[in-house]
């Protein structure tokens, strides 16, 4: 039992931040522009594939630097000649025009790389075992991760409580007219904060890609859950999408891990009482998890845990 509960806590902070790497961009995007973003995880895929390209021609190291910063110019594009033209025209149309990217995104990854999943790695530098505990070993390359991703929310904090930049970036997000005013060109931070979103969402395709399997659906499996997080944290709170992330992470990691059902609780009267779903397993039911917990918290608190701002 102890096992498993430690396991299942490393793989649901694992997760849990693997998310709120792709919910910090996007809860930026939206706090800033109000755009909820449906092409996000496809910046998160394409990250995967920029990685997986550059790593079999000059090694993973340089792609785990270059690509990101690919995603990131390439989110700068699609601000500056196609979101920055809709945005007159409301929610809607961006919300029409980001849904089409996302097909879009999809079926060129599908023409450059077919709809086969990828060979991408983990680097041999990183394939080893970090350590070991209760018989089962732990691998080095998930503690990268881990690692990673503590330090891109470490930097993101520091970035923007600690630096003018960040001032900017904040100062923009509730008063863009004053920002404007005191001579800061506001349309260009909104650009760098999307492409910087993009970046964030890239640099997480990159370091899953190796554990993960790199493949054109893998923005589909994600997006929704990545929407669940932002919601459930409150629509443009940073906080609220890093506590959420781990939270939903944890859920759903916990729910696997743990075979049990009504069933074996209660004994047969579960299936006298509750018929067939006496038997439903928690792990068969752990990928509803999270979209339970989304109903949940917009019955009791519609704004999420740390929303704050009106929809």
């Amino acid at each position: 039992m102890l096992e498993i509960i430690t396991f299942s806590t490393l793989n649901g902070v694992l997760y849990g931040m693997l998310l709120f790497m792709m919910a910090s961009g996007l809860t930026l995007i939206f706090s800033m522009m109000g755009v909820l973003n449906f092409a996000h995880a496809s910046f998160y895929m394409i990250g995967a594939y920029f990685g997986f390209e550059i790593s079999r021609r000059i090694g993973f190291w340089p792609g785990f630097v270059v690509a990101p910063l690919l995603v990131g110019g390439v989110g700068a594009l699609i601000e500056r000649f196609g979101l920055r033209r809709v945005h007159g025209y409301g929610h809607v149309a961006e919300l029409l025009f980001t849904f089409g990217l996302a097909f879009v995104i999809e079926e060129l990854v599908n023409m450059f790389w077919g709809r086969l999943p990828v060979d991408y790695r983990v680097p041999p530098s990183l394939d080893f075992v970090a350590f070991k505990l209760f018989d089962t070993t732990y691998p080095a390359y998930r503690m990268f991760m881990l690692a990673t991703a503590v330090a891109m929310f470490v930097f993101l904090i520091l970035i923007l409580k600690r630096t003018r930049v960040g001032l900017i970036i904040q100062a923009a997000l509730t008063h863009p007219n004053m920002v404007a005013m005191l001579g800061h060109d506001v349309p260009t931070v909104f650009m760098l904060v999307f492409g910087v979103g993009a970046a964030l969402a890239g640099l997480a395709g990159v370091i899953a890609g190796p554990a993960l399997v790199t493949q054109p659906s893998m923005a589909g499996l994600l997006g929704p859950i990545l929407f669940v997080v932002i919601v459930v944290g409150g629509l443009g709170s940073l906080t609220g999408a890093f506590l959420a992330s781990l939270l939903i992470g944890l859920v759903q990691t916990f729910a696997v891990a743990i075979n049990g059902s009504l069933f074996d609780l209660i004994g047969p009267t579960a299936t006298t009482i509750f018929g067939e779903l006496g038997s439903v397993t928690v792990a068969q039911i752990a990928p509803i998890l999270p979209y339970l917990l989304l109903v949940v918290v917009l019955i009791v608190r519609p704004t999420g845990l740390f929303g704050n701002r009106e929809t």
